[in-house]
């Protein structure tokens, strides 16, 4: 008894000098908006003028690609592109269009280093993949391969399933898909380009099979445009015998208003 009480005395006591060095830390540095700079209530959030300007993805969408649609179309309405060209996963869910913030934010995350931003928009995430999430068995992340995270030194991708596995309580199997073959980037190609440029891309390793076959499983990325990247991913785990792919993203490419 004597044992527990300490050891819930020292978790108090620890708590509160973690608080403290927090308080301190935004005494020096007060916590600021993650676009603009102003000052706001807590550290890795968006000022109200700034979050009001975040083009959120909400239902109505394609229940398929997660395509907003202009009016309400009925429950599990899917989009044309989805009925004519199905997706290897079984559905798509994304934060926001990729545009104005929610852009800038993949951004300076994948190309600055800005890890800070990590558990917001993975904790955005969360929300948006709510129903998806918690009911798979295991989060993935669409993985770098090995030369490629030796030279950026982390995966963005992982650093947002590392969050969205950690705020839903879910496993993160971080070494269920890997990629096989490198790369070239991706941007600047066409669709077409895109898809030739990862096929054959990822696997799942032998040691990674056991985390798919059979399971639900959600697959993190930090943007979707084409799916050409995704797709691959998502395939070569559908031939590892996973039973049902959610893609989810952060921000996803949108042709026409929102």
């Amino acid at each position: 008894m004597r044992t527990h009480t300490l050891g819930a005395i020292g978790e108090v006591i620890g708590s509160g000098m973690r608080h403290a060095a927090g308080a301190a830390v935004d005494l020096v540095f007060p916590p600021c908006c993650c676009n603009c700079g102003v000052m706001v209530g807590r550290g890795s959030a968006l000022c109200p003028g700034c979050w009001s300007t975040v083009a959120f993805i909400e239902r109505p969408f394609c229940e398929v690609l997660g395509m907003p649609f202009a009016f309400d179309q009925g429950e599990g309405t899917v989009c044309g592109e989805a009925i004519a060209h199905p997706p290897v996963f079984d559905r798509l869910r994304a934060v926001a269009a990729y545009d104005g913030i929610a852009g800038k934010l993949v951004h300076q995350l994948k190309y600055r280093d800005r890890t800070d931003l990590a558990p917001m928009m993975a904790e955005w995430m969360r929300r948006a993949g709510a129903a998806e999430i918690s009911a798979c068995d295991a989060i993935v992340a669409v993985p770098l391969h090995w030369r490629r995270l030796a030279w950026r030194h982390f995966n963005q991708s992982a650093e947002l399933a590392r969050h969205v596995s950690g705020l839903s309580g879910k496993p993160f199997a971080a070494g269920a898909l890997v990629r096989a073959k490198p790369t070239a980037r991706q941007v600047g190609l066409t669709k077409t380009a895109r898809e030739t440029n990862v096929r054959g891309a990822f696997q799942v390793p032998v040691s990674g099979r056991a985390e798919v076959s059979g399971r639900r499983l959600v697959l993190v990325d930090d943007v979707y445009t084409t799916g050409a990247t995704v797709s691959a991913a998502a395939r070569a785990l559908k031939r590892a015998g996973a039973a049902d792919v959610t893609v989810l993203t952060f921000a996803r490419v949108i042709s026409g208003p929102i």
